[in-house]
């Protein structure tokens, strides 16, 4: 049976099916000798019972089954001598052998391969019958398995080794504890067994064919738990302090890792270093650590094994803050930041990501143990300046993630861009950012300000602030129009535009200078931009304005104090570099808006000036019909609040409103912003005006006007439509009544009504069911007053509704 066995191994290799079979051809052989072994066991035959025990466990000698499939065949054996070793447990209690006879017996075993795993079952129960000290027969055992040189053989082997003594180590408070120097036998014991399992493990990486280097790796990489096992059992050894781990363990295990010269082994080991021992013997320990990663491998993923080493230090400071003191005494940062140094220097030829990636994760270190220490902060960011320092802007997309990362970490931990403004290295990383990149980052910061409503409040600041989203204010170099989405940059740029509505400062000259400075950088942002900035800049300094209200001033000279006077020289500019875009209607409702503020302000000079202004607009850039009904409408409803002007200066203005207002280009809109003017000659504040005259100039103007609408209509439909025209100059001739304008009398709304009903029932008039509404509406107001009474109702009572 046993040279059928060998026969099997001697196979040459071949595909998945032929080692399925060689599984099962295994398999069968263990459950065959495994029986035979079992009922040597029930009679109490020793020697049967090692006899086959031997043979089932010279199946785990073959080569041809890939680690995976091993495993599969190795359980099945492990299985088996767990009860072969409770045999060999009750056999020595009994008497019937003694142990130490025992162990000499097994090792009569023909092949090594059983020998020695026989020997470690025996070995178990020698140091579980304390016959003999645990930290001889764990040296003699460990020392034997240097037998087995066959990396995938002697790993499990070793596992078997480490997985029967992990209960039976000379630990402080165990059973086998021993003398004082035993603790140091346990630790050389785990410490020999993993270096020997690495040395296998490592050893596969170099047998077989070239060809199949990638398969090995992954086979390797499944049996890697085999050997990190022993570094779990090392950190479970009680025995194992501070000092033992600083001066024995950590350096035995590091030396292991950097001479195997295995990128998969020295990735793997310091990531389980960094799982398995506690953070507090880390952070004492943290020079000789770091000492080692400059020496790993160029392929070795240094940056992820040192970021989960800052993220579990950084989570123990959060979670401890006591130890925070310790951090600042072992030089946490400067070690952390040192060893990241000497790695990207010992790897020229790492990516760029790859370094930004260990700044990211010492950013987010620093930021969570010494959140007051900006200046390690700025550090961090200067020591990335410097390894970007001679590239161009950053092309790789993973890079440029990892830059959004570093630059954004500060603005979540402090809540507040004014923090981030105070590091001098924040605008210098942004630098290598490429166009899309930038505003993608100069949003994220504008989003900070508004999701913390943070205040910026001098001008410095603000300076700074928008060299920071410079790619939102201005075009970039080397940016291309036709990239750019509408959409997006709408977005983009009412972003801006809500940001100048959070600059502010209570004190006045302050709040000047950032006004300036924001007027400085948006008339730099080209034409394209002003339509959505221009206004938050105006609308803000009008508030800056109505505070300064009764202050005025003609101070010259650099040093202006703020005044109206210096903020509407501000205004003007802005909106005159708006009306250039050219964007006319916006710049006009801009105007019209200073006019009134100066009204308020008493500057009768400056309002007239932004009418003035406004006036050219209408007359050289407002071309489209609907634009100028909009305009001349928002020129009357502001100029009727005026009442700062003078006779000349108000005559002129509403002299040019009303010509404006009757060469509309339909009639209906002339007629409409011509009775809208009377408005201009009649209003109800102390002191305003009160022309009746002008006011019933204003109302005929508009019925010769709605009449010739009619006449127009008349001539090219063959019917004079609608007569709501007539209804609305009514209920304009209405109001007026009311206020007393001695010049509408109840005769004049009499013939209105009368002319109203016969044009109704003219055969030429169109019926229209809102008008008729409209109307009826109109003299059912007219009845209202007259029921109600009072002076008003006195008025009405001679006017007759009914026909």
């Amino acid at each position: 049976m046993a040279a059928a066995s060998a026969a099997v191994r001697m196979l040459p290799d071949g595909g998945a099916d032929d080692e399925e079979r060689w599984l099962a051809e295994g398999i069968a052989g263990v459950q065959q000798n495994a029986f035979y072994m079992h009922r040597a066991l029930d009679s109490n035959n020793l020697k049967d019972a090692l006899k086959y025990s031997a043979q089932m466990l010279s199946e785990l000698r073959t080569s041809r089954l890939s680690p995976h499939k091993y495993y599969e065949l190795y359980m099945r054996a492990f299985d088996e001598m767990r009860k072969l070793e409770m045999f060999f447990r009750e056999e020595t209690r009994r008497g019937s052998c003694s142990v130490v006879d025992l162990y000499e017996l097994v090792q009569h075993a023909g092949n090594v391969l059983p020998r020695l795993y026989l020997l470690c079952t025996v070995g178990s129960v020698y140091i579980k019958s304390k016959e003999a000290p645990a930290k001889d027969v764990l040296k003699d055992l460990v020392e034997m398995c240097r037998g087995i040189q066959h990396p995938l053989r002697g790993l499990f082997l070793r596992s078997y080794l480490s997985q029967i003594s992990r209960d039976k180590l000379p630990d402080i408070g165990s059973e086998y504890e021993g003398d004082a120097e035993s603790i140091n036998d346990a630790v050389e014991f785990v410490l020999q067994n993993f270096i020997e399992m690495n040395k296998l493990w490592v050893r596969m990486q170099h047998q077989g064919a070239v060809r199949e280097k990638e398969k090995r790796g992954k086979e390797r990489n499944e049996l890697r738990d085999l050997v990190g096992k022993n570094l779990h059992v090392l950190s479970q050894i009680e025995g194992v302090d501070l000092d033992m781990y600083k001066e024995t363990v950590l350096p035995r295990i590091l030396e292991q890792v950097v001479n195997c010269k295995d990128d998969l082994a020295q990735f793997y080991l310091m990531d389980c270093i960094i799982q398995v021992f506690p953070d507090e013997y880390h952070l004492q320990t943290l020079e000789t650590l770091l000492s080692a990663f400059p020496q790993l491998q160029p392929s070795v993923d240094i940056k992820t094994v040192l970021s989960q080493l800052m993220d579990r230090l950084s989570n123990y400071a959060a979670s401890s803050p006591e130890v925070l003191p310790e951090f600042l005494q072992v030089e946490a940062f400067a070690k952390f930041s040192n060893a990241i140094g000497k790695v990207i220097e010992a790897q020229p030829d790492m990516p760029v990501v790859g370094a930004v990636t260990l700044y990211v994760s010492l950013l987010t270190f620093t930021l969570r143990v010494h959140p007051d220490r900006l200046d390690y902060v700025d550090q961090v960011l200067g020591a990335c300046v410097k390894k970007l320092s001679g590239k161009a802007k950053l092309e790789d997309s993973r890079a440029t993630k990892q830059i959004v990362a570093l630059l954004s970490a500060p603005l979540e931990k402090y809540s507040n861009i004014v923090t981030a403004l105070e590091l001098s290295n924040y605008p210098r990383v942004m630098d290598y950012l490429d166009n899309a990149t930038t505003k993608v980052m100069a949003v994220v910061i504008i989003q900070s300000i508004m999701k913390n409503t943070t205040c910026i409040s001098t001008s410095d600041k603000i300076e700074a602030l928008f060299d920071l989203i410079k790619g939102l204010i201005k075009d970039m170099d080397g940016a291309q129009d036709d990239e750019l989405d509408e959409e997006d940059f709408k977005e983009e740029q009412n972003s801006v535009a809500r940001l100048i509505h959070m600059l502010h400062n209570d004190d006045h000259e302050e709040m000047l200078k950032i006004l300036c400075t924001v007027q400085k950088h948006i008339l730099l942002g080209g034409p394209k931009r002003l339509t959505f900035t221009a206004p938050s800049l105006v609308f803000s300094a009008l508030k800056l304005v109505r505070r300064l209200q009764g202050q005025d001033g003609d101070v010259t000279g650099e040093d202006m104090p703020a005044t109206p006077k210096k903020i509407f020289q501000i205004l003007h500019q802005t909106i005159e570099a708006l009306s250039c875009v050219p964007s006319p209607e916006l710049a006009l409702r801009l105007y019209l808006q200073c006019a009134e503020a100066a009204n308020d302000c008493d500057l009768e000079p400056v309002a007239y000036e932004f009418f003035t202004q406004a006036f050219i607009l209408y007359e050289e850039e407002i071309a489209d019909s609907k634009a100028q009904i909009t305009a001349i409408h928002l020129i009357i409803g502001t100029l009727q609040r005026m009442n700062i002007f003078g006779v000349e200066n108000r005559d002129t203005l509403t002299h040019k409103t009303t010509g404006y207002s009757a060469k509309l280009l339909k009639k209906p809109d002339q007629c409409r912003a011509v009775y809208a003017c009377s408005h201009l000659f009649w209003t109800d504040d102390q002191d305003g005006i009160m022309d009746g005259e002008r006011v019933l100039l204003c109302l005929k103007r508009a019925l010769r006007i709605a009449n010739a609408a009619q006449q127009m209509a008349n001539a090219t439909r063959g019917s004079s439509g609608s007569v709501t025209l007539f209804i609305e100059i009514l209920n304009k001739y209405l109001y007026f009544f009311e206020k007393g304008i001695p010049q509408i009398t109840n005769t004049v709304i009499q013939d209105l009504i009368e002319l109203i009903r016969t044009e109704k029932q003219s055969d030429n008039t169109v019926a229209d069911p809102s008008t008729e509404a409209f109307f009826s509406s109109t003299l059912r107001y007219i009845e209202f007053q007259k029921q109600k009474g009072g002076s008003i109702g006195e008025k009405y009572e001679q006017i007759k509704t009914s026909s």
